[in-house]
């Protein structure tokens, strides 16, 4: 830790000082990853089933092979830009926790706290599930499951991560290693076979543009891109683990920048595969496009090649949450807005075992009270009011990269963001055009996503009663 100030804000009662905090998450949690480590948990937890399903909505959405590239491109270039402010709030907090860090930091406890709660308590363990029924769905194309089938499936993919996290992130980190890899490896294969064999042709490309007016098209372009973000939702991941990556100040960067370019090529790549094989009204009307894609080009075969990919995808992705986002409700815990207990790391392991257990709880209770059979349907219900929920914050983070610099000046910081101030502030501004787009055009979401952040305000209240009659009598 740099600079002279506590890494949470002003701390109230009992509650360590932000030095002797960064002192205990050093005493208990390793550094241990490396770059490659780094680059791989961001790329793997990008790299999701989104892949192969988002291309499908934003060609509905849009209606033309030109826009559903370029929106891949602007959610791109926007997540590039929350990427580079984190990245120099990270090289300086390289802490377990994050955002949750960053936000406590820069504008005390309560923000920091409500950033936890929506995305470490809620919103991961809700992306866990329908990842893993996404996973389980396609494990049934080989083997028949009906609907109790795949919940167990999905319930014993959280339970196999869970386990495998808690043995080690040294093992958890090369489990994601394996699965990015070969992830990366297969939709390269896609890509390529969709434009050198046989099917896809350029008339399919056709209409480029939608023939919507300008007004129409700007709103239809604002609702796509609330799937786009939530697909490149990812490159934030590894400044939870902060604590554990081996010289932060180089590695946190380099990750997180290197990760966001990765995934802009590949999604722009996989969606013109798409659109050349397709064309855009085939994508928008297709419930599993890349299947459909890959049958064009490789016949029966091609479903099965998607089935693995997917399978690998969300595996792969998965494990990327697991390991990161369990980390968040600890560095909260050390700090005394959720039950202690929960900041206990195994000392031979050195993982945050209770954190990630109750993570597996949660997850796998949404996983079975899951009454919508469609793995789809689920999915695209969650991303529109988490990816909101969490520009919310993004925005705020990029935000605290002003703040600091105004209100720490001799934090050290390794690395600063490209572009300072213009990077932070278009950022910001994009966030709020995005949310109010999407309060204008799909107000239903709106609600949820703010019911979503502010249902932590009592739980947040009585946790810090506790703490202060906690406090010893001065």
């Amino acid at each position: 830790m740099t600079g002279s100030a506590p890494c949470c804000g002003n701390t109230t009662g009992s509650r360590p000082s932000g030095q002797a905090l960064d002192a205990r998450l050093m005493a208990d949690l390793k550094r241990q990853l490396g770059l490659l480590d780094s680059t791989m948990i961001n790329v793997g937890t990008i790299i999701a089933s989104a892949i192969f399903i988002v291309p499908s909505v934003i060609a509905l959405t849009l209606g033309g092979s030109l826009p559903t590239i370029l929106v891949w491109v602007v959610g791109g270039a926007v997540s590039l830009l929350g990427a580079l402010s984190a990245a120099e709030l990270g090289a300086a907090m390289p802490n377990a926790g994050g955002i949750y860090v960053y936000l406590s930091r820069a504008y005390g406890p309560l923000w920091g706290y409500l950033y936890g709660w929506s995305s470490g308590v809620v919103i991961n363990p809700a992306s866990i599930a329908a990842i893993a029924l996404g996973f389980a769905t396609y494990v049934g194309f080989f083997v028949p499951l009906d609907d109790g089938g795949i919940k167990a499936v999905a319930v014993a993919s959280i339970v196999g991560l869970t386990v495998l996290n808690s043995l080690g992130v040294r093992l958890g980190a090369i489990t994601q290693n394996v699965l990015t890899l070969t992830k990366l490896g297969l939709v390269t294969v896609l890509i390529v076979v969709g434009f050198v064999l046989p099917g896809g042709s350029v008339a399919n490309l056709a209409p480029l543009w939608s023939d919507a007016p300008l007004g129409k098209q700007i709103a239809s372009f604002g609702v796509a891109l609330v799937a786009v973000l939530w697909a490149y939702d990812g490159w934030i991941e590894i400044t939870y683990v902060g604590s554990e990556v081996k010289d932060p100040e180089r590695n946190m960067p380099r990750s997180i920048i290197l990760s966001t370019f990765i995934a802009i090529a590949l999604y722009c790549l996989v969606t013109a595969s798409f659109a050349y094989v397709l064309s855009p009204a085939t994508m928008g009307a297709s419930s599993l496009v890349a299947s459909d894609a890959a049958k064009v080009t490789l016949g029966a075969a091609g479903a099965g090649l998607v089935a693995v990919a997917i399978m690998t995808a969300t595996l792969g992705s998965n494990n990327g949450i697991v390991l990161t986002a369990a980390r968040v409700p600890y560095a909260m815990a050390r700090d005394g807005l959720l039950p202690r207990w929960l900041a206990t790391v195994h000392p031979r392991f050195l993982t945050p075992i209770p954190s990630l257990a109750v993570q597996a709880v949660v997850a796998i209770a949404l996983t079975l009270i899951s009454t919508d059979p469609s793995w789809k349907n689920t999915y695209n219900h969650l991303f529109t009011y988490v990816v909101l929920a969490e520009f919310v914050f993004y925005g705020m983070s990029c935000g605290a990269v002003i703040v600091l610099r105004r209100k720490e000046p001799a934090m050290v910081r390794p690395y600063k963001a490209w572009g300072y101030p213009v990077t932070p502030i278009v950022f910001i501004l994009f966030a709020v055009w995005l949310l109010y787009n999407t309060a204008r055009e799909q107000p239903v979401d709106v609600a949820m996503s703010t019911l979503l952040v502010l249902a932590g305000l009592p739980l947040y209240w009585w946790q810090r009663r506790l703490t202060a009659r906690a406090a010893p009598t001065p």
